[in-house]
């Protein structure tokens, strides 16, 4: 297997900063367009002031939970947060080199396939590195979701019950519902992920 070059680390880590530093912005926006300090959002989300001031600076690497909640908080979507761009609508294939991609602090990769705002859906391939997964405890928000295991096994945990999926396995749930993903496995896992902005 090829190593990335120097030059391509230095790439990915650029790609990587401004892409924090993009989602902080939105979400100092989508705050201060509301009126609504650190501390307010903090309340709603259960992420510190200061874990938040961090994110909004391009500082901190928030995990896939926390800009969820914190989404939630400010009564928007996570992918408006991601800030990926729009996909046109004839445009019928979107290749893999093409998909934004964005890695938590939890070493969780999103790749963003397909974003159809009008449809309020969202497509996505996560990668979960072993030993880590979409936050330390559970969380709730808007809408509903899908996810399918391409390759290893997942934890999913639905208000406190925890389902063990393995390749080819298939959840729903309202997202409402209090959740939690994780991978407490040694190896990379692989799902596919639809998140509906309504339950």
């Amino acid at each position: 297997m090829d190593m990335p070059s120097e030059g391509g680390l230095d790439s990915v880590a650029d790609a990587t900063a401004s892409a924090l530093a993009a989602i902080g912005n939105r979400i100092r926006e989508a705050r201060l367009g509301r009126g609504m300090t650190l501390q307010a959002i903090a309340q709603v989300s259960g992420v510190s002031p200061s874990m938040l001031s961090l994110v909004e600076r391009g500082r901190a690497s928030p995990s896939i939970g926390s800009l969820i909640v914190i989404a939630n908080a400010l009564g928007i979507t996570m992918s408006e947060l991601v800030a990926t761009p729009e996909v046109r609508e004839d445009r019928l294939v979107v290749h893999s080199e093409d998909a934004p991609i964005v890695e938590t602090a939890k070493h969780v990769v999103r790749r963003m396939l397909r974003e159809d705002r009008e449809r309020g859906v969202s497509v996505a391939l996560n990668e979960y590195e072993a030993h880590t997964g979409s936050a330390e405890r559970p969380i709730s928000h808007e809408g509903f979701e899908y996810g399918f295991i391409l390759e290893g096994q997942l934890t999913v945990e639905v208000d406190g019950i925890s389902h063990q999926l393995k390749a080819g396995d298939l959840i729903a749930y309202d997202s409402r519902r209090q959740h939690k993903i994780w991978n407490h496995g040694g190896g990379k896992v692989r799902t596919l992920w639809f998140n509906l902005d309504r339950g």
